[in-house]
């Protein structure tokens, strides 16, 4: 299998030459993505500039919303506030609906004109797509699907099995 890096373009919290990168292809609707969120968080608040975050778009069909919420992450990321809008999404995934997210933008700050032209437009479809065909490619099929220094991490998205994981290449 192929190992999984950061490519130009990707968006990286962190320090892109970290000890532990962690690439996750994710979907802003997946409960389960959700869970994960503060633990990776923490993990990277305790690490520090050891672990580099990686976001990487894989919208499930299930999930109504999930690519327009992609695209809107990338929209806002097109601002400078991919990061911001990615947690603002976590944070507010039970109001998730199309209607909601110029509300967060809003609340980001972004400029409002340019946010909504870039979601009517579907400017940012492209690479949401591209992202996903690349997962499936990786044979993630499910989210989150994690890879840990450029290896296929198999294990639960609980903060348990997640903290784990990251110790063992600490």
């Amino acid at each position: 299998m192929r190992q999984v890096e950061i490519v130009e373009g990707d968006h990286v919290r962190g320090n892109p030459d970290a000890d532990i990168v962690i690439i996750e292809y994710g979907d802003f609707q997946c409960p389960y993505c959700a869970r994960a969120h503060p633990t990776l968080s923490g993990l990277q608040q305790q690490h520090g500039e050891r672990i580099a975050l990686v976001y990487r778009h894989l919208p499930l069909g299930m999930h109504p919303y999930a690519e327009s919420a992609a695209e809107a992450a990338e929209a806002a990321g097109a601002q400078g506030k991919f990061w911001e809008m990615h947690d603002s999404l976590f944070e507010h995934q039970a109001q998730m609906a199309p209607g909601q997210l110029p509300l967060l933008a809003q609340g980001l700050g972004l400029d409002a004109a340019r946010f909504d032209a870039d979601i009517a437009e579907r400017r940012h479809r492209e690479r949401v797509q591209a992202q996903a065909e690349e997962a499936k490619s990786l044979g993630a099929s499910g989210t989150p699907s994690f890879f840990i220094n450029g290896e296929r991490y198999q294990g639960d998205s609980d903060r348990e099995s997640l903290t784990a994981a990251v110790e063992r290449y600490l």
